[in-house]
């Protein structure tokens, strides 16, 4: 499978014949998202940023929270988080999705505010790779990120949901989470390609390059 990253936590995902573009965005947050198409969108939270379903062209399938749901094949779960650290009361409620793909299962975390707790990490269950936001500001930080991937022990993260040149969201750089990761010189990608025979036994991070244009 392949995975691309454009800025903010949207990400297109393409296995076997099923496209899936996550938490697409406006213009007005500073980044250029190409024309995207996609046979599902999955939106973690209503705000603008991750939201923007116009800006993907195609007849595709609108997951927008919590539940079960198969599409051309592909399994998807939408679990309930939230994206404070206050149960919902300050910016509400978060939906991270997992992917069930040939390749590989993919949990995209969305904008998660909070560290999850040991039986929302049983509800989670086995992630191949996860797409996590390590900006702080709105989400969780780099050093609650790093606990995050402790608990789930993926064997691939991408971080996500950082400042980047242009964004006119405020957020903290990835270099906290790096640290706490362990990662003194992180290794740029343009893209992720995976085969499951090829996944690493210990975690790794893969730093994707936003294809923004």
């Amino acid at each position: 499978m392949e995975i691309v990253w454009y800025g903010q936590s949207c990400f297109r995902l393409r296995d076997k014949g099923v496209t899936v573009v996550t938490d697409p965005y406006p213009k007005e947050v500073g980044l250029r998202l190409p024309r995207l198409s996609a046979d599902v969108v999955t939106i973690s939270h209503p705000h603008k940023g991750h939201s923007c379903v116009e800006a993907v062209k195609g007849q595709y399938f609108v997951v927008d929270g919590p539940g079960e749901y198969e599409i051309r094949g592909l399994f998807i779960t939408g679990i309930a988080m939230f994206h404070d650290s206050a149960g919902g009361r300050e910016r509400g409620r978060n939906t991270i999705y997992i992917f069930e793909f040939p390749s590989a299962v993919v949990c995209h975390a969305g904008d998660l505010g909070h560290v999850p707790t040991q039986a929302q990490v049983e509800e989670i269950g086995h992630v191949d790779v996860l797409l996590l936001p390590v900006g702080g500001r709105y989400t969780i930080n780099g050093k609650q990120a790093a606990e995050v991937v402790s608990l789930l022990e993926p064997s691939i993260v991408v971080p996500m949901h950082y400042a980047l040149p242009g964004l006119t969201v405020e957020l903290d750089g990835p270099e906290l989470f790096l640290r706490e990761m362990g990662v003194k010189e992180a290794q740029t990608r343009d893209s992720l390609s995976i085969a499951r025979e090829g996944l690493p036994e210990e975690t790794e991070v893969v730093i994707l390059e936003p294809k923004t244009s």
